[in-house]
């Protein structure tokens, strides 16, 4: 049975859910997450389908929950582009310690939840990278968020693919590599910004 330690500081709702979270996680050890049941989840936390309920719409919004509230706030809380490499590494890292649940969950049919969460803050993040590196130009707003998007289902996409392959490489390899890849939207962007600004200033004394 799945009970907590040393929460008496959490409210009463999220004691019971992080249990509820637990649950799951150890049952995703020994089952494939597409035949976990809500019976099984509320027999290994010793609660009733009631109690569940309460909390959870299903089986899929406790997933969600957890990749929320354990995973993706990781990155967002406080994040900016001098420290997301380090918060990715932390985020990679908290996957890789419980992995089991990690792969099982993402190979079933909760995958585009999770790369939606982390799309969506990845891409802001570029978003805002490269609108400040181009403050100034003549760099439409569209454009810059083509080339944000565009980097950032790399990003999405190489930490999914990690999670599905079975996490073989560290966190500081892939973390690595994801520092590489921002670099080089940096890079990319500064250089727009240098070819626009130069287009701007060749063109700013014709008439």
């Amino acid at each position: 049975m799945i009970y907590m330690k040393g929460v008496t500081s959490m409210s009463d709702s999220m004691i019971t859910k992080r249990a509820i979270a637990e649950g799951i996680k150890e049952l995703t050890k020994k089952k494939s997450f597409d035949k976990i049941t809500v019976s099984d989840i509320t027999e290994i936390c010793g609660l009733n389908r009631q109690t569940f309920y309460y909390h959870f719409q299903d089986k899929y919004e406790l997933v969600n929950w957890i990749y929320y509230n354990e995973i993706i706030s990781i990155v967002t809380d406080d994040l900016t582009y001098e420290n997301s490499i380090k918060k990715v590494l932390q985020m990679l890292t908290k996957m890789k310690t419980e992995d089991y649940f990690y792969m099982n969950t993402l190979r079933a049919s909760v995958k585009n939840e999770f790369e939606e969460y982390l799309f969506k803050v990845v891409s802001e993040l570029f978003c805002d990278l490269i609108s400040k590196i181009a403050k100034n130009t003549k760099m439409e707003e569209d454009e810059i968020r083509f080339i944000a998007e565009f980097y950032a289902f790399g990003m999405t996409g190489t930490i999914t693919s990690w999670a599905l392959h079975g996490m073989k490489e560290t966190p500081e390899y892939i973390s690595a590599q994801l520092e590489n890849l921002a670099y080089g939207t940096e890079k990319f962007a500064t250089a727009r910004y240098k070819e626009k600004k130069t287009s701007h200033s060749n063109n700013s004394g014709y008439y």
